[in-house]
């Protein structure tokens, strides 16, 4: 369904790109590519929404449930590289519907989780299945898409990941609160078979990939080629700071809400994270953004916004605290679009292994991020936390200078 016949080659599109009329067809592929890309990864931010409730259900500390629950962003790293690596040999529809299908065993298997770690080790599953999904369907995007369809196919997607961070946490948090903690992972199991049904029915097959980058032997040596590169070394960490500070502050402040003077029921929890609304909305304008003001002081204006919610989130007033995620919520994920279409556009050659990289540096940041942030929510409390998360956005903006095009570099995507 979603399948154009020109290949652009690259695996992360531009968002930065002029675009040129869209082939017909666009909004229906739109709604496709969104829903296949929330059906992705509505399980990883889910979760979060019940927090406090699966803290008391094993009884540990805030910090050890944070760091089981986000550890989902370690299988997603190492799935990452390694999808990136072998990604010429994986047929893209296959390899999406095989891990969306498979996502469905450790999803329904948390509900019965004995103990911590194996909830951990099923975790880590659940994002090694998710990142191959992830890393394949931009794949499939930036090969099979025009240049006049590409920047809306990517803002579809990514608009799909920003839903997901709503209604996931939205419906996780109802289903358990109404139903219990085991339910609420069979339904999201459910989801997962959904998404595999969709791939079924709306990709098309499609030919593994040759080598197409000249002189180059390797994944690897694309990889040392892209972290020789200032500007790409630059966009690897930004990506590392992006999720360190997103995952610090929307793993945290669930704690803080169910707590005084807040004393935020569960279900009430989820109808907190309307606060991803606008992000939905603001999301898709990065490419313009970044085509009007430039990229740096696009990503250095999305950080700056994401810097005025953190006062506001260490205040006594639930709608100060509301209006300071909302703030943080649309900067994050604003940098972001703008980083990864930085990088698709900085990678000279082998966009794949650039893209690799990239996924396993953000999300290897956001595994760090609730492990050290959780330490300092432990002991020394929430505005320690936030204190994290302000440092880590302050040197995503020093890194934020390298993010410039070498001279005389082609931003053209190779046809």
């Amino acid at each position: 369904m979603f399948q154009i016949s020109e290949q652009c080659g690259a695996t992360l599109v531009d968002v930065g790109a002029p675009l040129h009329r869209p082939s017909e067809g666009v909004v229906f592929r739109s709604l496709v590519i969104g829903l296949t890309a929330f059906l992705t990864v509505v399980d990883l931010f889910a979760t979060q929404a019940i927090l406090p409730s699966l803290a008391r259900s094993y009884g540990v500390t805030p910090a050890a449930m944070g760091f089981a629950v986000n550890a989902s962003t370690m299988g997603m790293a190492v799935a990452g590289l390694a999808v990136g690596l072998f990604s010429r040999h994986i047929d893209r529809r296959m390899g999406i519907l095989v891990s969306l299908a498979l996502l469905a065993i450790p999803t329904s298997l948390l509900a019965a989780a004995p103990n911590l770690t194996i909830f951990t080790g099923l975790r880590i599953c659940q994002g090694l299945c998710m990142a191959s999904a992830f890393t394949l369907t931009l794949a499939y995007l930036g090969e099979h898409f025009s240049a006049a369809d590409a920047g809306t196919a990517f803002a579809a997607y990514i608009t799909g990941n920003v839903a997901s961070n709503l209604v996931g946490r939205l419906v996780s948090a109802a289903v358990a609160d109404h139903f219990g903690l085991a339910t609420n992972f069979y339904f999201f199991a459910a989801l997962n078979v959904c998404g595999a049904l969709l791939v079924y029915f709306t990709v098309q097959r499609t030919p593994t990939m040759r080598e197409t980058t000249p002189g180059m032997e390797s994944h690897l040596d694309a990889w040392a080629q892209h972290l020789r590169s200032p500007q790409l070394r630059a966009s690897f960490g930004i990506g590392f700071c992006i999720l360190f500070a997103f995952i610090g502050t929307f793993t945290y402040v669930n704690f803080v809400l169910v707590g005084a003077p807040f004393m935020v029921g569960a279900m009430a929890l989820g109808f907190a994270y309307f606060v991803f609304l606008p992000s939905i909305i603001t999301t898709p304008l990065a490419g313009r953004s970044v085509t009007a003001f430039g990229t740096r002081p696009t990503f250095w204006g999305a950080l700056g916004l994401a810097a005025l919610g953190l006062p506001l989130v260490l205040t006594s007033s639930f709608a100060a605290v509301l209006l300071g995620l909302v703030l943080i919520g649309v900067g994050t994920f604003f940098a972001q679009a703008v980083a990864t279409g930085f990088v698709g556009r900085a990678a000279s050659s082998n966009r794949g292994a650039a893209s690799g990289l990239y996924l396993a540096s953000y999300f290897f940041g956001g595994l760090v991020g609730s492990a050290v942030l959780g330490q300092l929510f432990d002991r020394l409390g929430w505005a320690a936390c936030v204190a994290g998360v302000g440092a880590a956005l302050a040197i995503a903006a020093l890194l934020a200078a390298h993010l410039d095009m070498p001279q005389g570099h082609a931003t053209q995507r190779s046809h």
